[in-house]
């Protein structure tokens, strides 16, 4: 199943459903059980995604009333996570062309939550060099800790798209680099466009990734070659963090940004990014200049 944000309000996409058109209120489908904030979902993510199943394999599913909606009018399918965990360097060619060796522990940040947004969100670029990140992100459904590798899986709620923006020259300021400001301009955390559920994603430890700037491919690779998949960076960050519902992870970056490109190449107010990753859509987002 696919989970939605309209207008802040929780939509269901059953699994088979046109997405565009398939879509169902959660609140007025559950009669209230659960309510409108796509964010309360992950208070009871077991519980949900058990109601969720059995709601697309009754009759009501099909006679439901229906949601249109246009995907670039969705907003970030987790709007409010508590907290944001971010990897750099979780790809062997990116950490090639980042001039730092594949290290023995995952590269860990944050992204403020105050940044993440929807496919809705005009990004207002601020002065600098703003650079593209394509990124699978994973958001948690159980609260972790010390999770094994088996069993990791199970704490996912799903899966969406994201775009770790970052502005290199506050990146590079000072005797360390500041990774989690950079990173964090207002709306430089867009997802979406909708989370995607583990069961419906065929090969969740190989898809294809890949980011478009204004029709020139810049990024394209799969996430079977992260130096850590998905089980394994759940394993690293509950070892040492409790791992909570609605929790959003940004697993890192392939090669390809715009600061190691010769020349380089940032990201302009006319330009359109265009994300992708296969079995989960296509994330559009678009910038104005500084006002």
């Amino acid at each position: 199943m696919k989970i939605a944000n309209l207008d802040g309000r929780a939509l269901l996409i059953p699994k088979g459903a046109a997405t565009h058109t398939g879509a169902v209120d959660v609140q007025q489908a559950s009669d209230g059980r659960f309510g409108p904030d796509p964010q309360t979902l992950f208070d009871d993510w077991p519980a949900f995604s058990r109601w969720a199943q059995e709601f697309e394999a009754t009759d009501a599913a099909a006679s439901v009333a229906r949601v249109p909606f246009d995907v670039e009018a969705l907003d970030a399918p987790v709007p409010r996570p508590r907290q944001v965990f971010a990897i750099g360097l979780n790809y062997a060619e990116h950490a090639a062309e980042a001039g730092y060796p594949p290290d023995g522990m995952p590269v860990t940040f944050t992204k403020f939550p105050s940044s993440i947004v929807g496919p809705r969100a005009v990004v207002e670029l601020p002065e600098g060099h703003v650079d593209w990140e394509v990124e699978l992100v994973v958001v948690i459904g159980r609260e972790a800790f010390h999770l094994d590798r088996e069993s990791a899986w199970e704490h996912v709620a799903g899966l969406t798209i994201g775009q770790d923006l970052s502005e290199r020259i506050t990146q590079m300021q000072g005797a360390a680099p500041q990774f989690s400001l950079a990173k964090s301009f207002p709306g430089f955390g867009p997802t979406g466009p909708w989370l995607v559920t583990p069961d419906e994603v065929h090969g969740k430890d190989d898809l294809s990734i890949a980011c478009s700037l204004s029709d020139e491919r810049m990024q394209s690779s799969r996430t079977s070659m992260m130096l850590y998949d998905v089980p394994e960076l759940l394993v690293r960050l509950s070892a040492v963090c409790t791992l909570l519902p609605g929790d959003i992870i940004f697993s890192g970056t392939p090669s390809g940004i715009g600061n190691r490109r010769t020349p380089q190449r940032f990201i302009g107010p006319d330009d359109v990014l265009v994300s992708e990753i296969e079995g989960l859509g296509t994330l559009t987002t678009r910038f104005a200049a500084a006002r």
